[in-house]
């Protein structure tokens, strides 16, 4: 077994760490703008693989362990690892998480956002609102001395309290010039519990949450995670930076909240 030690970042690698998270930021703002009913996914996913090329990065997913496309696409019951294929087209009332990551000056950027397809029910509505809020709750709790179980926790309490399902098998991640480095962020946990947070960290949090059960499949393309249930899952992505002045989420929302006319907090 190979232990794999955490790795600490200088303030030049999150400089380099911002710039590669601005990328991010503006790709998926500009695939917002094509979010709607009768557009492909593989169109989608051009649409990303240029933008993120345009600004001088390379797509972080694209050949990552054999993923063949840029973008992470994730319709409805599919929670994570949609890989866009040419018949499948995006139709009022679906919810599609759009994951993507950027490899700029030798860091990555990686975060995700779940856009709703036209009219979509309330109930979906809601698993997407309180996806998003319990994601503000992680990164409440990701500070210089606390734990991972700490951000875990925290994500859980509060989704648990609507019956949603928490994935297990799935979970956020250090970052840097690794996409996936230590320390492994689940989206449950006990107050306390696990690897502690210290400056120098550089982590990804992202709730998969559904509004059925929490067990999941994986597709025989080995890539494509659906839940058990066939029920919705939303994921929410952000990236934050700990250092010993505070917390500091370097991906941003703000860009898609133009494009959809929202408020985000960050």
């Amino acid at each position: 077994m190979t232990f794999r030690r955490i790795k600490y970042k200088s303030e030049a690698d999150f400089d380099k760490l911002r710039e590669s998270a601005k990328v991010v930021a503006i790709t998926l703002a500009e695939v917002a703008k094509y979010i709607k009913p009768g557009v492909p996914l593989t169109y989608l996913d051009n649409i990303g693989e240029q933008c993120i090329r345009d600004h001088h990065a390379i797509p972080s997913f694209k050949g990552y362990e054999g993923f063949p496309a840029s973008l992470c696409l994730s319709v409805n019951d599919v929670v994570v690892h949609g890989i866009p294929k040419p018949q499948d087209v995006l139709r009022d009332g679906d919810i599609i998480s759009v994951d993507c990551g950027a490899l700029l000056d030798g860091f990555h950027g990686d975060f995700a956002y779940t856009f709703a397809v036209g009219e979509v029910k309330e109930e979906v509505r809601l698993l997407m609102e309180r996806t998003k809020e319990s994601l503000m709750l992680g990164i409440k709790a990701a500070v210089n001395g606390n734990t991972v179980g700490d951000i875990g926790h925290a994500v859980q309490s509060y989704c648990e309290q609507f019956h949603y399902g928490v994935v297990r098998e799935l979970c956020g991640h250090g970052i840097g010039r690794d996409m996936h480095e230590r320390p492994d962020i689940p989206n449950y946990g006990r107050p306390h519990a696990g690897d502690r947070l210290q400056p120098g960290m550089c982590i990804c949090i992202e709730p998969m949450i559904t509004l059925g059960t929490h067990k999941i499949y994986i597709e025989k393309d080995g890539w494509t995670i659906h839940t058990q249930d066939n029920l919705p899952a939303a994921h929410y992505e952000h990236q934050v930076i700990i250092t010993d002045k505070g917390t500091e989420v370097i991906s941003s929302y703000k860009l898609i909240g133009v494009v959809l006319g929202t408020q985000e907090l960050y």
